[in-house]
């Protein structure tokens, strides 16, 4: 059973054809007789495909002359009827193979609210959902990516977990593959389970106390460890000298190289500031040397400088001459993610906007001093109007302004300080004198509601009720006046949902099935999540909406993910939680040690 079953007919009756019939620039194509590995990305092709660790993953396990990687997508709603009404499975992209043909399916968990979206993908291949009820006949389900911090709520669909660095631990656990193909999955997975970064949750029983919290979480297997270490790579290790290049258009359409992994601000409310400490930058000879060959290779017009923070990046002013070289002779422009604007001079930016102007994203993240305080931003409001000052100087008149509401100890005030420090980013753009002044000003609100996540410091926090979220947005959406500013905010059910699968334990296993089930699919969609199939869910099987988005935790509460152990130490979030309830910060880790229990960190 194969895509070579539907003719070319059916697959081009589709909205978008060229997502599953292959055939893109740089894509690898191999012989049958190897280790197969589907890299499955739960959602559509045009987002899986803007993914840099699909690339980074893709081309490193392609590498290997014992292992052919394949892709494999979330199919949009025409493909699924179109697999369901002809019967043919859920197949790879390169070779149109179906998905049970395969080693090991690899699934990247990026975004809680694609659970359900790996649910269908197994069910479209035709694979049972419970990892319990999966014979041998069919692939080992590992799954990867952020959201394996707290693996728990998926630990019922997948074999084995692996949390941290795919470049650390990932072809360790492909040579023990090949070198035990024959071998049944149970005596595999006790082979795997103590490569850092490897989590079976068959090896280990959970017990639950008398008011619904963990009692106990420990190993039923000698051989399992009692903690997880994560996987981690010192120096980034593998990047690839070519992406694929997708024939539709995708998210971004861009080359992408990464900069530095980590962060040195320790924001409070930021996972990706915990889970990849400590702050890793590339040299700048790697830089310049991934980004010209990512440009010979792809022929893409823009290339971004990826990092959680890359005007973080020591240097950054140097490492902006030296590509800019390389980038003004093929006519390409460099892009940055959202920008740290305190840390960005006037002369950076316009070099940076010397070939194309675009608009600048800037991540206040909350409107008052006293949140971004609470939130440890360490940023003030006079240096975020003199950074937007700043990119106005350097060309930029349009700016994207990133919030948060819901954060913990937020009260009304605080969240129409937002519509406040919009008008005010307004009022700076009308400081240019009148010729510089060549277009008018745009600003662009989007204002999120908070979800607390594992390993931060607001891991115990409590989520604020969705009603109450809409109440402050309303309120301040309300009090913009100017034109020229546009103001939207997130769907706050959404964020509850997703809250509840964050925090979630082994018990929300069921009431994602069970969604599934009642036809939950692509819920990170606006256009397709459906909030009563979700409430329908919880209730059916007994899941308080309450207990897990809601309730605020106690210091010395078992927490689902406390058996791994990422590096950092929890009496440090705890302290950092403290903190953040005296309205207290802690500088960036460049100025002084916050001693989080980092082993490795080179800042100290």
């Amino acid at each position: 059973m194969s895509r070579h079953q539907l003719t070319d007919k059916e697959l081009i009756s589709d909205v978008k054809p060229g997502c599953y019939t292959g055939g893109e620039v740089n894509t690898v194509i191999k012989t049958k007789d190897l280790t197969r590995f589907a890299f499955c990305f739960p959602d559509a092709y045009e987002v899986g495909m803007s993914h840099l660790g699909l690339q980074i993953l893709y081309f490193m396990i392609n590498r290997r002359e014992d292992t052919w990687c394949e892709r494999a997508f979330m199919p949009l709603h025409d493909m699924i009827d179109l697999l369901r009404e002809k019967n043919v499975p859920l197949f790879a992209i390169e070779s149109g193979d179906d998905l049970r043909d395969f080693d090991i399916l690899g699934f990247t968990l990026q975004y809680e609210m694609s659970y359900t979206n790996v649910l269908a993908m197994l069910d479209l291949t035709g694979i049972p959902l419970k990892a319990h009820e999966r014979g041998e006949e069919y692939p080992l389900v590992c799954a990867g990516g952020p959201c394996t911090v707290n693996p728990e709520p998926m630990a019922d669909f997948v074999d084995f977990f692996y949390i941290g660095d795919g470049e650390a631990a990932l072809d360790t656990v492909l040579d023990m593959y090949n070198e035990s193909r024959d071998i049944c999955k149970a005596d595999f997975l006790e082979k795997i389970c103590n490569i850092p970064g490897i989590y079976v949750p068959r090896f280990y029983d959970v017990t639950y106390a008398k008011d619904g919290t963990l009692a106990s979480f420990a190993p039923n297997n000698p051989i399992a460890p009692a903690m997880v270490m994560c996987a981690f790579s010192p120096d980034l290790g593998f990047y690839p000298d070519r992406f694929i290049v997708p024939l539709t258009e995708s998210v971004h359409n861009r080359a992408v190289v990464e900069i530095a992994r980590g962060c040195m601000r320790g924001c409070r409310f930021c996972q990706a500031g915990y889970i990849y400490r400590p702050l890793r930058e590339r040299t700048p000879d790697d830089i310049l040397a991934h980004g010209s060959k990512l440009m010979d290779a792809t022929g893409h017009e823009e290339i971004s400088l990826l990092a959680l923070s890359a005007c973080d990046y020591e240097d950054f002013s140097e490492l902006i001459d030296t590509l800019l070289v390389e980038t003004q002779k093929r006519k390409v422009n460099i892009s940055l993610p959202s920008t740290r604007v305190d840390a960005v001079s006037v002369g950076t930016l316009a070099k940076t906007q010397a070939l194309r102007k675009s608009s600048l994203t800037v991540a206040p993240e909350a409107g008052s001093q006293r949140m971004r305080d609470i939130i440890n931003k360490n940023l003030t409001k006079e240096e975020i109007l003199e950074g937007c000052y700043s990119a106005f100087l350097a060309g930029y008149d349009k700016i994207k302004l990133y919030f948060m509401a819901g954060l913990p100890g937020e009260e009304m005030e605080d969240v129409l300080a937002i519509a406040t420090l919009a008008d005010e980013v307004v009022e700076t753009y009308y400081r240019l004198d009148y010729e510089a002044r060549k277009r008018p000003v745009s600003v662009s609100v989007s204002t999120a509601c908070f979800v607390p996540k594992p390993f931060t410091p607001f891991q115990w926090a409590g989520m604020v009720r969705p009603a109450d979220f809409l109440d402050g947005q309303h309120a301040a959406k309300a009090k913009i006046r100017k034109k020229q500013i546009s103001y939207k905010y997130h769907d706050a059910k959404t964020a509850q949902v997703e809250g509840v699968l964050a925090r979630g334990d082994r018990r929300i296993g069921k009431a994602i099935e069970t969604a599934y089930k009642n036809g939950a699919i692509f819920d990170g969609w606006s256009d397709y999540f459906r909030y009563g199939l979700w409430i329908d869910a919880f209730e059916e099987t007994g899941v308080d909406i309450d207990f897990y988005a809601h309730r605020e935790r106690v210091g010395d509460e078992l927490l689902p993910w406390d058996f791994i152990d990422l590096g950092i130490s929890k009496e440090f979030l705890l302290r950092e939680w403290k903190k953040a309830q005296d309205e207290q910060t802690t500088p960036n880790c460049r100025d002084a040690c916050a001693g989080c229990g980092c082993k490795t960190c080179k800042l100290k």
